[in-house]
């Protein structure tokens, strides 16, 4: 399905993130892939990850907070992929003390910080990549439910989810001419790295398996499968969505 296709990924942290069962989905697909990580230590976690997997993949430094790393990653990729067809952004931080309490005392750095890493990031990496999708391409992000509904707990980050769904529309606007579709995956709560620090964690899953219509939690190679049919000629129709992959949950009422 993604025989010969060339992808990067941002965001793989460890064996448990969304990004890496997302690369692990691509790669069986048949696509070669870069991946980014961001120090060190995180170095050393992607390196083992994919050297046994993928020990042709590339592997790059890359703070988005750094526009001289967005560029010099892009360079890279120019230089050693010659092209590129799809773009995985798996990215969000906010600070933990963000992640705690009331929305309404959320502090102006925590704020910033969120949307920029979190939302902002998605209009920079796709700026940087649309050059290089010179056959057109897939561009797929990130998302969750607490974008569209309150969910106690995920705080700013669910404003700046929201933000990320919106900058979804409009890049699937400004790309659509160049062929380069924009999709977000909203998935059900998966525990990673980044979950660890939304409070009371465990009773949200808890919750949604209870809820969803299949009655039970989504798995991350789910998401990885759903990033596969996004990136691949299957999707060919589709730009500009926020595809959820939440088990039902988001359908539910009462």
């Amino acid at each position: 399905m993604l025989k010969d296709k060339l992808g990067i990924i941002f965001g793989v942290a460890n064996k448990r993130s969304i990004a890496w069962a997302t690369a692990q989905a691509l790669h069986q697909g048949g696509a070669r892939l870069a991946f980014t990580y961001q120090g060190e230590r995180l170095k050393d976690n992607v390196e083992a990850l994919t050297k046994a997997e993928m020990p042709d993949s590339l592997l790059i430094a890359c703070d988005v907070t750094k526009q001289e790393e967005v560029d010099e990653t892009f360079e890279q990729i120019g230089a050693e992929f010659g092209r590129l067809d799809f773009l995985i952004h798996s990215i969000a931080f906010a600070p933990r003390e963000a992640l705690e309490g009331d929305y309404l005392k959320t502090d102006r750095d925590a704020f910033l910080t969120a949307l920029e890493i979190s939302a902002y990031s998605l209009t920079q990496l796709a700026r940087a990549a649309a050059p290089l999708m010179t056959d057109g391409g897939s561009i797929v992000c990130m998302s969750y439910y607490g974008a569209e509904k309150v969910i106690a707990g995920y705080n700013v980050m669910g404003v700046a989810k929201a933000a990320l769904e919106a900058s979804t529309r409009y890049l699937a606007n400004d790309l659509g001419p160049r062929n380069i579709r924009v999709n977000a995956i909203s998935a059900g709560p998966i525990q990673t790295l980044s979950a660890r620090g939304v409070s009371d964690f465990s009773t949200m899953l808890k919750h949604h398996a209870e809820r969803a219509a299949l009655r039970r939690n989504v798995e991350a190679r789910e998401v990885g499968s759903t990033a596969v049919f996004l990136c691949s000629p299957m999707s060919s129709g589709i730009t500009g969505e926020v595809i959820y992959v939440d088990c039902g949950y988001s359908i539910m009422g009462m």
